[in-house]
C-alpha cells in the first residue's frame, strides 16, 4: 500500500497527506505587500489536496529582500494582506496546513527580478547588504557589509517581530529559511563565514547565530502548531558545509524544540557548484539528517511524481515531499499523484465532475471530500 497518504504527525498537527506546495518566490509584492498576483498563485492550490501549503520565502526587513518585489512580513499592512489570502484558501479546504517560510537574503540581496537577468542593482534602487563577512556572493556580486556583533540582536528581533505577525495572520506552519546562501546559511558555512569572534571560526560558533534565530523564533511560536528550518543539506563545494555540519546543527536545532527540517542543498557559490543535478538529488541528504536526528524531514528537489514521491517515503529516505516547479506546472499534481497510487485525495464538490467526464483518468472511488 502506497505511504504518501498517509497522516504525517509533526509538532502539534498533523498533515493530512505527506505532499506540500515548496515555498516558491513570485517576484510581484509592492513593498512586501501581497496582492492579486499572490491570491491567484495560492488560491489556485486551495483545491489540490496539498497536506501543507507553503507561501514564498517572506522578508523580516526591507533590506532583507532579494528582489524589489520579494514578499515580507515587516508590516502588520503586509501581514494583513497574507491573512486575506489565508482566509480564501481555508473557505475552500478548511483542513489543509498553512505554512510561512521566513527569510533574510543576506549578501544575496538587492537583485533584479529573475526575469529580468536576476543581476545585482547597480542604480538608485540597490542598496546595502550584509553577512557575516565581507565576501561577495559569486563573481560579479558586490561585497556585503560585515555585520557587527551588536546588531545581531536586532536581526534576531526582527525575526521575532515577523513571526508574532504570522502568527496573528493564521499560519500554523513555520520555517525558518537557513539554505541557499541567504543569511542564516552564509553563518553556518565555512565558504562565506570567515569571523573570528564569537560567531565565526569553529562549527560551534558558526552555528551560534542560526541557534540565537531559532531559539528565540521558537519561544513565541505555540507548541500546538509546527516549527522547522529549511537547511542546505550540504554546499557541494571543497572545503563547504557537509552533510555531516547539518546533522550536527539539526541535532542542537532539536534540543530548543524545532519539530521537523526540510532539507534543500547549495547556493552558497552558485559558479562553482558541483553537484550533479536529477531526479531527487537532494534526497540522500535528508535521509541521513531524518536517520540521525529522527525529527520528520521533508525532501525536495526534482520529485517528478507520485511513484517517486512514494518511493522515497516507503523507504523512509524522507517522511514528506515538497514539490515546487512540478505544481507550477501542474496544480492538481496530488491528483494525480493519487491516481497513480490507487489513494484518496481531497476534492471539493465542485470538481467531483472531474471523474465522471468520458475517458477522465481519475475514477469517482478515488475521490473524496476528506482524505
Amino acid at each position: 500500500m502506497p505511504h504518501l497518504f498517509d497522516p504525517l504527525p509533526m509538532g502539534g498537527l498533523t498533515l493530512r497527506n505527506r505532499i506540500g506546495l515548496s515555498p516558491m518566490c513570485q517576484y510581484s509584492a509592492v513593498e512586501g505587500v501581497p496582492n492579486d498576483w499572490h491570491q491567484v498563485h495560492l488560491g489556485r492550490f486551495a483545491a489540490a489536496g496539498l497536506g501543507v501549503i507553503f507561501t514564498e520565502a517572506t522578508h523580516v526587513t526591507r533590506d532583507g529582500r532579494i528582489t524589489p518585489g520579494c514578499l515580507g512580513l515587516w508590516t502588520d499592512e503586509q501581514g494583513e494582506g497574507l491573512a486575506r489570502i489565508l482566509r480564501s484558501i481555508r473557505s475552500v479546504d478548511p483542513e489543509v496546513k498553512l505554512g510561512i517560510q521566513l527569510a533574510h537574503s543576506g549578501r544575496k540581496g538587492s537583485a533584479d527580478l529573475p526575469w529580468k537577468g536576476g543581476h545585482p542593482l547597480k542604480d538608485h534602487t540597490a542598496w546595502e547588504t550584509v553577512a557575516p563577512s565581507a565576501l561577495p556572493h559569486d563573481e560579479g556580486w558586490p561585497t556585503p557589509r560585515a555585520l557587527d556583533a551588536g546588531e545581531l540582536p536586532g536581526l534576531v528581533e526582527a525575526f521575532v517581530a515577523s513571526a508574532k505577525r504570522a502568527l496573528a495572520a493564521g499560519f500554523e506552519v513555520m520555517e525558518l529559511h537557513g539554505a541557499h546562501g541567504y543569511l542564516i546559511h552564509t553563518f553556518l558555512s565555512p565558504i562565506s563565514n570567515h569571523r573570528s569572534d564569537a560567531y565565526g571560526g569553529t562549527r560551534e560558533k558558526r552555528m551560534r547565530f542560526p541557534l540565537e534565530v531559532a531559539s528565540a523564533v521558537r519561544k513565541v511560536w505555540p507548541k500546538d502548531k509546527t516549527f522547522g528550518l529549511r537547511l542546505s543539506g550540504q554546499d557541494y563545494l571543497d572545503g563547504g558545509m557537509t552533510v555531516d555540519d547539518t546533522v550536527a546543527f539539526a541535532k542542537e536545532l532539536k534540543g530548543i524544540g524545532v519539530d521537523f527540517f526540510d532539507i534543500s542543498g547549495g547556493g552558497i557559490w552558485p559558479s562553482k557548484l558541483k553537484v550533479k543535478v536529477g531526479p531527487g538529488y537532494q534526497t540522500p541528504s535528508a535521509e541521513r539528517v531524518k536517520a540521525e536526528v529522527g525529527l520528520p524531514t521533508f525532501t525536495v528537489g526534482m520529485i517528478l511524481d507520485g511513484g517517486q514521491a512514494d518511493e522515497i517515503v516507503q523507504s523512509g529516505k524522507a517522511d514528506a515531499v515538497l514539490v515546487g516547479r512540478g505544481h507550477l506546472r501542474e496544480p492538481f499534481w496530488v491528483w494525480r499523484a493519487a491516481e497513480a497510487l490507487g489513494a484518496k485525495h481531497f476534492c471539493p464538490p465542485q470538481y467531483l465532475r472531474a471523474g465522471e467526464r468520458p475517458g477522465a483518468n481519475v475514477p469517482r472511488t478515488v475521490l473524496a471530500t476528506k482524505g
